[in-house]
């Protein structure tokens, strides 16, 4: 009696579009095979501009890995995703209106899928990454902004004009700061990079250690931190309460039973997710908590290629996926 193994996930081409740089790999499952050099998106005026750059090195993959079946697309903005329509780019102009789905399967030939970066962020966490096996996740990057994605019932959900998952733009504070969207107590008012650094900047001069915002970068308060340093362990405790505001109104309205936090802010690790953890569970009935893990994402600057390659090989080669 023989046992056959089981056979290798298909090939499929990631793209990342940054408000800096598009980055392009070839995936085979979790397993990011190859990465081409990034594109910088600021030389090139609009999608006319840059598409050719896209397909050039679209091509240049496909010669060196011919068996590439499908092509994925992650982009920062509202994007249609039955249809491949960007509606609109964050901090990338002249992108309005591009069906961006149909060029690239015209140019390639290859089935295409065009999403939200979060959400092909979330993807690779819950097909290949920290939340795999959970069917009720929310991932969230914490960097300049916050963004996020929903796993709900085992399927990504989009919402009904596929914008759901914002998580950045929930209120914690109906009388406070404005977000970009004229929301007020927006999240990502409250713990994004910048407003991390002026919180740190506070907590240093509430204690007569005046601090430069050079110096209160969340990489470098959470090295004092993992040091013993009382203020700084202060500060992340606080941003662990403001992230457990956001996350509660999440869990009393959807009962996840995972979070993913990726992003430059979740290097922290436990430094910001026990204080989370602890914020999080004094504000919600434990039935609500008792299933739920918080955890750090696996894939790091990779998993927007991971997840657009897997969105791409699941949603257009579905006999074929792993």
């Amino acid at each position: 009696m023989t046992s056959s193994a089981a056979p290798a996930p298909p090939l499929a081409l990631g793209i990342d579009f940054g408000g800096t740089s598009v980055k392009l790999g070839v995936c085979q499952g979790a397993d990011l095979l190859q990465k081409a050099e990034p594109i910088p998106t600021k030389q090139f005026s609009g999608a006319k501009a840059l598409l050719p750059e896209i397909e050039q090195t679209i091509a240049q993959l496909r010669e060196k890995h011919p068996g590439i079946a499908a092509i994925g697309a992650g982009l920062p903005g509202f994007v249609n995703w039955e249809t491949g329509r960007v509606h609109a780019l964050t901090n990338v102009d002249g992108w309005e209106g591009i069906n961006l789905k149909e060029e690239l399967t015209a140019s390639t030939g290859l089935p295409t899928v065009a999403e939200n970066d979060a959400n092909a962020m979330t993807y690779a966490e819950w097909r290949y990454g920290a939340g795999q096996g959970r069917d009720y996740l929310l991932a969230m990057t914490l960097g300049t902004g916050v963004g996020g994605g929903l796993v709900l019932g085992g399927e990504l959900y989009r919402g009904a004009t596929f914008g759901a998952g914002e998580i950045g733009q929930i209120s914690i504070d109906y009388q406070g700061r404005v977000g970009g969207h004229g929301n007020f107590g927006a999240l990502e008012r409250y713990v994004g990079n910048g407003p991390f650094t002026d919180l740190a900047i506070e907590h240093y001069q509430a204690a007569n250690q005046p601090q430069t915002a050079e110096a209160c970068t969340p990489a470098l308060v959470a090295q004092r931190a993992k040091e013993g340093d009382p203020i700084a362990l202060g500060v992340w405790r606080e941003v662990g309460q403001r992230l457990a505001i956001g996350l509660a109104n999440v869990m009393w309205v959807l009962n996840l039973d995972c979070v993913v936090i990726g992003g430059g802010m979740a290097k922290a690790d436990e430094i910001l997710l026990g204080p989370l953890r602890e914020h999080l569970e004094s504000q919600m009935d434990p039935s609500f908590t008792q299933r739920l893990k918080i955890v750090h994402a696996r894939f790091g600057n990779e998993a927007g290629i991971i997840g657009a390659a897997a969105l791409a090989v699941d949603e257009c080669l579905p006999a074929r996926q792993s």
